[in-house]
């Protein structure tokens, strides 16, 4: 009886589908076609959630922008409208339910992605351009719902680890192929490294965020995964692939991302204490200050500039007299923290940066690149940019989002875990660390691309908090 109730449903809905197609192209109402595929979208999220969070993930790669000129703002395609039916689904769930997975949803975690949540939600009320924050907190309402949230129901089984690490990971080895292609056809320049990813990915710096988090993802299963001999070569055979798109797509920061990745791991692998590690951090800061005017002058001697030589790329990431990259950068940095002078608490709303920093630049900061057009990105900080938005609780919610990561990546690692999962699980705690540390030069979290990782990766992490290692303890 089930059953046949469900295959009713699918079959009535199907040609109710049908009915509206016939009548809105007889009457030629073509905006009206949008009625009828919101219905089978929102059909399928519900007869199939687990399917359609499957094919977000493969999607998700190959996605494209739509962008909507009055609107001012974009759509990606295929997998938002996806987002916002499973959205509404678990709001109709918690609403006919009254709880979602208890034990995963009052993690520390859960909790304090859910105030920040109603954090963002507050400061679009009190923003300066409402319209605007409302449509940016409802995408990342639907991010973190979507990716955090639900992807938990797939998380939750170790045994689905190695396919959810592969929906994205193989799709992304296409793209990377694709663009290595192209670029291969243009010289190999850096000046065709900014756009040859396109349409897939927005420009460079995003596409380099994106393979920064899945290049230790590969190499954990290069190195760390037992497999058959010519899966483990195709496993090195990808990590390739991920790490020249990495070196190709001249991106100084996701490569300093990796670093950072790398150096996290030595921490700990040599089991150094995160204590010795924080003092360690703070003398270094504090002999930088210190030292800062002389430092200054060094820097400021260097007159190396991004160019088609790695080397020199490499080099200019400390270039700040001519190197207009890193001045933009530095512009729009110190535009958010006048920004934040002004409104300290609830800041100008979220999604608004780009809209009201014009007015907070210097003339003798401002640079070739410089515009007042809100054309040409954010704050360029994962940090800065909620400090001006959001006021100092914003900040300090994505700072406490960051510390959790290094708590659970450091739990994960002392854990009694099998070897397989925790290198999976570490993995994800890499990968995390190559975005946030990214975050410092960077902000990618409103882009579908960066989000599905992030999200999914920290829920993940939860997941192997809350989950796995309950199931080991139940086992022993």
């Amino acid at each position: 009886m089930k059953n046949l109730s469900k295959k009713t449903i699918i079959y009535g809905a199907g040609i109710f589908y049908l009915i509206c197609v016939a009548i809105f192209t007889a009457t030629e109402n073509y905006l009206l076609m949008v009625i009828p595929f919101g219905l089978a979208l929102a059909a399928l999220t519900f007869l199939a959630m687990d399917k359609v969070l499957w094919f977000l993930l493969l999607s998700t790669p190959f996605s494209v922008e739509i962008y909507f000129e009055d609107l001012k703002s974009a759509i990606g395609v295929p997998g938002e409208p996806f987002m916002a039916g499973l959205l509404i689904l678990f709001i109709l769930k918690i609403f006919v339910e009254g709880k979602f997975q208890p034990k995963f949803s009052a993690h520390p975690m859960s909790l304090t992605l859910v105030i920040y949540l109603f954090w963002m939600f507050f400061t679009s009320l009190t923003s300066s351009m409402p319209f605007v924050s409302f449509k940016y907190f409802l995408a990342r309402l639907w991010f973190v719902v979507v990716f955090y949230f639900l992807f938990s129901l797939l998380l939750k089984k170790r045994e689905n680890l190695k396919t959810f690490y592969w929906f994205y990971m193989a799709p992304l080895t296409v793209v990377v192929i694709y663009t290595l292609v192209r670029h291969i056809e243009f010289g190999l320049t850096k000046q065709a490294s900014t756009w040859v990813m396109t349409p897939f990915f927005r420009e460079h710096t995003n596409y380099g965020a994106a393979l920064a988090m899945y290049v230790p993802v590969s190499f954990a299963f290069a190195f760390f995964i037992k497999d058959k001999l010519w899966i483990r070569i195709l496993y090195f055979l990808v990590s390739g692939i991920l790490l020249a798109g990495l070196i190709l797509s001249f991106t100084r920061a996701a490569w300093l991302s990796v670093l950072a990745a790398t150096g996290v791991l030595l921490i700990l692998v040599l089991r150094i204490k995160w204590y010795a590690v924080v003092a360690a951090f703070s003398l270094v800061i504090g002999v930088i200050l210190y030292n800062w005017t002389d430092i200054y002058m060094v820097l400021s001697k260097n007159q190396k500039v991004s160019s088609d030589d790695l080397g020199e790329h490499v080099t200019s990431a400390t270039n700040i007299s001519t190197d207009v990259s890193n001045l933009e950068r530095i512009n729009r940095w110190k535009s958010a923290i006048r920004m934040f002078k002004e409104r300290p608490v609830v800041g100008w709303g979220p999604g608004t940066y780009m809209f009201q920093y014009a007015p907070f630049q210097k003339p003798h900061e401002k640079t070739i690149i410089s515009t007042n057009n809100a054309d040409l990105g954010n704050a360029h900080s994962e940090y800065l940019g909620p400090l001006a938005e959001m006021g100092v609780p914003g900040l300090v919610l994505v700072l406490l989002i960051v510390l959790q990561i290094f708590i659970l990546g450091h739990k994960m690692y002392n854990s009694e875990l099998n070897q397989e999962t925790k290198v999976l699980v570490l993995a994800a705690f890499l990968g995390l660390i190559t975005y946030f540390s990214h975050g410092l030069l960077n902000n990618f979290l409103d882009i579908d691309k960066s989000a599905v990782s992030v999200f999914s990766f920290i829920s993940l992490l939860v997941c192997a908090d809350v989950y796995y290692l309950n199931e080991k303890k139940k086992n022993s």
